[in-house]
């Protein structure tokens, strides 16, 4: 077995049981793509077993800190299988969920979606995909499933050295599948959509922002960066009166009125704007059109914290914005979905947006991730997605 040793005092983050090597932490040592080095400290210690990748900054991903495991196909089987057990103590109103989250289920670089009789996975790390065959037997064994779709197109791969993947490991056919989430349905492709197909992780906070619909009684509601009108629908199954829908995909707008159709709502009732977020708001702002409702939920700007300064004015001018457009009394679900942006700063930006915009709003409620998509204690990192539920004063 090949080791890598790393500086002195390097161990700290392994011997809390966080997941990532980085580069300059190693003082020597070395590994083919995706192989399983043994990690010792500076004064030869045992740290974790982790997966080798010669090009990224994250150099090795831990896979386990037990000197006496043994990274094998049973490992892997038992792995899956204890992500899967987790699952069944999360409440998921739906037939879509995730089934692994990388990191958080120890399983770095992994993730497999679940959408109806079909697994979608992403193997963006050398060593989930080195161990891609043994991980993609385990999953069909372990949920009896025949159809495996594999999406390893995330930008993420290139760092890692890695080609995009994509296509059937498992199984064929049509790749568009209707989900039931809540009290509705979803189309989605996962051959075409983001990610896996479609945000699982917004599925508690459409349900709420449904409840606050129907409990408030919002008429106009603008949902920006609708994407395939997830919170379209949750709006209109609240009572919302009317719904503005602003993408700049043409395919993703597409989608949203066949969402639309699909759960019986008039489309009537709907406003769908293939057009720039940004200066559809502005051109609101300039015209004098107000809204009950607002849903911002923009890409993710910052995919590390190198970004982030950058990407704070980006989510400020877009706050900022949304606040001036939203009514007196009005409600503002604002998100960011950057790794790079932690929860702290998410909220020095919106109240640095509210100062600009001459708003002050009540924070009702904080939100994060649907809980199949989980951090845990070791890897705050996985706490990707965080929201705020603003009442305008």
């Amino acid at each position: 077995m090949k080791s890598i040793r790393l500086r002195e005092g390097k161990e700290r983050s392994l011997l809390r049981r966080h997941p990532w090597v980085f580069d300059g932490a190693i003082a020597r040592g070395s590994a083919d793509s995706g192989e399983t080095v043994r990690v010792e400290s500076s004064e030869g210690q045992f740290l974790a077993w982790a997966a080798f990748s010669p090009t990224s900054r994250i150099r090795a991903r831990a896979w386990s800190f037990d000197e006496s495991q043994r990274i094998d196909a049973a490992f892997f089987r038992t792995r899956i299988e204890q992500a899967l057990t987790a699952r069944t103590f999360f409440e998921i109103n739906s037939n879509g969920r995730r089934l692994i989250h990388g990191e958080s289920d120890g399983l770095p670089g992994l993730v497999v979606d679940r959408y109806d009789d079909t697994l979608v996975a992403q193997f963006s790390s050398c060593g989930s995909e080195r161990w891609k065959s043994t991980i993609v037997e385990a999953l069909l064994s372990l949920t009896g499933l025949t159809r495996l779709y594999e999406r390893s197109d995330a930008s993420v791969r290139s760092l890692e050295g890695l080609p995009e993947a994509t296509g059937w490991l498992a199984g064929s056919g049509q790749t568009a599948i209707t989900i039931t989430e809540h009290d509705w349905k979803l189309n989605l492709d996962v051959a075409e959509g983001h990610k896996t197909g479609f945000y699982l992780d917004q599925r508690d906070s459409r349900r709420k922002f449904a409840d606050y619909t129907r409990r408030l009684q919002f008429q106009r509601v603008l949902n920006c960066y609708c994407y395939t009108g997830g919170f379209t629908v949750a709006a209109l199954a609240g009572g919302a009166a009317h719904v503005t829908s602003i993408d700049s995909s043409g395919p993703a707008i597409e989608m949203a009125k066949a969402n639309v159709a699909l759960n019986g709502f008039d489309a009537q009732r709907t406003t769908m704007l293939d057009a720039d977020v940004n200066t559809s708001m502005r051109q609101f702002l300039k015209e004098g059109r107000t809204f009950d409702a607002i849903v911002l939920d923009p890409p993710k700007f910052a995919p590390t914290v190198t970004h982030a300064e950058r990407a704070a004015r980006a989510y400020k001018d877009i706050n900022r914005i949304a606040l001036s457009v939203l009514a007196p009394g009005g409600v503002l679900f604002t998100y960011s979905c950057s790794g790079g942006i932690s929860a702290e700063l998410f909220h020095k930006i919106v109240a640095s947006a509210g100062i600009d915009a001459g708003v002050d709003a009540f924070i009702t409620e904080r939100l994060g991730g649907a809980p199949d998509h989980p951090m845990t204690v070791n890897f705050p990192e996985g706490e990707y997605l965080k929201g705020l539920v603003l009442l305008k004063k």
